[in-house]
């Protein structure tokens, strides 16, 4: 039997310091990233904003907004060297939790239909699509619709279980 050692993976609050890395992060991943400023906004704003680093790298993050009992995943994302090792489904669980304390009752997400990956962990992790939003992402050569998704966070409305 051979052993495979998965990364030990930190997730902690991002800060200031981290915005210059998670917006390489950001920027080796998306064709339309988010800006530096996006992100500053939204640590400034008081958004729960978490970042995974494995041995001290940072190699992916997550943004969510919570208000009138609802919670937005606004943003996940691991870097492209590290995709495959866990790292997204670190960030979820995470958010997962944040959602619970901040004691919302369901936890919304946009992706890219053509983001198969997402879509299937997404799937897999409880959430269901629930809508679209026609031209919601910038593509290249015109605009890509958005699958619209929610997981309920009481575990007897979500199907999966609770965490």
């Amino acid at each position: 039997m051979v052993a495979v050692l998965q990364p030990r993976v930190e997730l902690r609050p991002m800060r200031r310091d981290d915005l210059d890395a998670v917006h390489e992060v950001e920027a080796a991943s998306y064709p339309f990233p988010w800006t530096r400023g996006v992100f500053a906004d939204c640590l400034r704003m008081g958004y729960c904003c978490r970042v995974a680093a494995v041995d001290g790298d940072l190699a992916g993050y997550m943004i969510l907004s919570a208000g009138a009992g609802e919670a937005h995943l606004l943003n996940l994302c691991v870097a492209p060297a590290m995709r495959g090792a866990g790292i997204a489904r670190v960030l979820l669980d995470g958010a997962l939790v944040e959602a619970r304390l901040l004691r919302t009752g369901r936890l919304f997400l946009e992706v890219r239909p053509s983001n198969a990956r997402a879509v299937e962990l997404y799937r897999r992790n409880g959430f269901r699509t629930i809508g679209k939003r026609p031209g919601y992402y910038p593509a290249e050569g015109g605009r890509e619709d958005a699958l619209v998704m929610v997981r309920h966070l009481d575990a007897a409305r979500s199907g999966a279980p609770a965490r």
